[in-house]
């Protein structure tokens, strides 16, 4: 079978029976594959017959593997020799691709297979353990000498990785290697192996199914409709979201279909990242070039840059660090601030106009009580930001020591997050939500009750994660004007942009998509 694409996208299947498995082909196709992997020691029960019908029957290329050292523990007997025997009726039906492990890729084995095969392309494979040393370039970089010298036509590194930083070396082997090379880096740490592999060399990315959720692999749907990997190459700019947790956000949905928009060269991937300082110094090169900074990082990032905007350094939290182009140094900014204050006062000024209030020019927030809940990265932006506009500014965080700090640096009032729910010295008041309550998967829990949410003209929810937060439910149920966190996403999401292209941002179409995917 002939491939349209030059990146190949391959789902890796595993199942424990057969006719899983073939369904799971069906659904690998439906879901945009070119191949599909069939990890053959994940089935239970293996019948030397049934894996003849389903070679034969595939409705995709297929590359058969078989791990000898799988964790499957219903396999029986001399693994070995049931590997090669499935391994050697793949290449008698001409399977596209066999894959050997390294351990069994003697040259005695490795003759046999290319003198009976027809058009089968031979992958010789290792699965490396993670481990202090391991994951080096030294280490990987031996490791592929020794495959390719088995003679194969492909060879495949599959490593561990305990941290993001481990997947560096695993790029140094998509530019070095004299064969085609398959590589993935196994965990959520190793997401980038997949994503900005093509960047890299690589002419085959994995996937998982919907449903079926593998650490590490990008969804299929994900690499054909958000990411569009075909369209990667070598001088793509690489953006992305750094947090910890990642897997919430929605960065991804939004930034890279605006670079397509705009014909810009960029790919937008989350970053599951523990240490910030050592993520920015292994990943210096110019072609890292922005970074969106989630929790728990907006603080640490501030210490990270070579320079800070001013606002940014006034509030202590960064959310977005570019690199600039003519001297590689990190500069970082704070689009947070603007994006909520700005969405808060438009809301504000619309409620004045509907009752007919008259505006006298100055900010809506002003004079008002601000009532903060959280003192982190976000929470340090809107007060901040409330203060400027001429807000008094009441902070409850769990951690009341941070919110003292804060308050502190506001001029404001700190109070213990158990009086939260009861505070109410007077009506007309703001509310804003700068912590995770209510955040997926906690959908059920909110700061404040319904009942007593009747003290104030506005509430604003930082989580977008569900869109109409309970928070929010509530709000509205009682009459009190609403801003979503997803408001401020976008808002943010545009300074952010901005930054990163240099000046471009696709307002209408950028609000498009958010309404669409989120």
């Amino acid at each position: 079978m002939g491939f349209k694409n030059n990146l190949l996208v391959c789902a890796a299947i595993e199942s424990e029976t057969i006719e899983e498995m073939v369904k799971s082909i069906e659904k690998a196709k439906e879901e945009g594959a070119d191949l599909v992997e069939l990890c053959m020691d994940s089935i239970s029960v293996i019948h030397l017959a049934d894996v003849e019908l389903l070679f034969k029957q595939t409705t995709l290329p297929a590359i058969v593997s078989f791990r000898v050292n799988s964790q499957n523990k219903s396999h029986k007997g001399d693994l070995k020799h049931k590997c090669l025997q499935i391994l050697r009726l793949a290449i008698e039906l001409n399977v596209e691709f066999v894959e050997i492990d390294f351990e069994l890729a003697s040259s005695d084995v490795m003759n046999e297979l290319m003198q009976k095969r027809e058009n089968s392309k031979i992958i010789v494979s290792s699965y490396v353990k993670s481990g202090i040393g391991i994951c080096c370039k030294e280490t990987l970089g031996n490791l592929l000498v020794a495959l390719q010298s088995t003679g194969a036509d492909i060879v495949k590194v599959v490593t561990e990785v305990a941290y993001i930083t481990d997947v560096a070396p695993v790029f140094h082997i998509l530019t070095h290697s004299q064969v085609p090379v398959i590589v993935r880096a196994v965990g959520d740490r190793g997401l980038i192996s997949q994503l900005l592999g093509p960047k890299y060399g690589a002419f085959m990315v994995c996937g998982s199914l919907e449903g079926k959720s593998i650490p590490g692999l990008p969804p299929l749907l994900s690499i054909k409709n958000v990411y569009q990997l075909d369209n990667v190459d070598m001088d793509t700019k690489v953006f992305g979201v750094v947090s910890n947790p990642v897997g919430h956000s929605k960065g991804p949905l939004l930034h890279n279909p605006a670079f397509r928009y705009c014909g810009f060269n960029g790919i937008y991937v989350p970053l599951l990242v523990d240490n910030l300082k050592e993520f920015l110094r292994v990943y210096s090169c110019s072609d890292f070039a922005g970074f969106s900074i989630g929790l728990p990082h907006k603080e640490a990032a501030v210490a990270c840059c070579d320079e800070v905007d001013p606002l940014a350094k006034s509030i202590g939290a960064v959310n977005t660090i570019v690199r600039r182009p003519i001297d590689g140094k990190l500069v970082g900014y704070n689009t947070d601030c603007d994006a909520c204050i700005t969405a808060i006062e438009d809301a504000l000024q619309e409620r004045q106009s509907s009752k007919g209030e008259v505006q006298n020019g100055s900010s809506p927030i002003s004079g008002r009580l601000f009532v903060l809940v959280g003192a982190g990265g976000a929470g340090r932006a809107l007060a901040f930001g409330a203060k400027s506009k001429g807000a008094r500014v009441v902070i409850f965080n769990r951690n009341f020591e941070r919110a003292e700090s804060l308050a502190r640096a506001v001029s404001g009032e700190a109070l213990p997050i158990e009086q939260l729910d009861t505070y109410c010295p007077q009506n007309g008041m703001i509310l804003a939500n700068c912590s995770a309550i209510g955040m997926e998967p906690d959908v059920h829990l909110t700061p404040v009750s319904k009942e007593n949410l009747r003290s104030y003209d506005l509430v604003f929810d930082a989580v977008y994660t569900p869109r109409n937060t309970r928070l929010l439910q509530e709000a509205a149920e009682v009459g009190v004007t609403v801003v979503s966190g997803v408001e401020m996403f976008v808002r943010q999401a545009l300074g952010q942009f901005k930054l990163f292209t240099n000046g471009l941002a696709p307002e209408d179409f950028m609000r498009k998509v958010v309404l669409e995917q989120f």
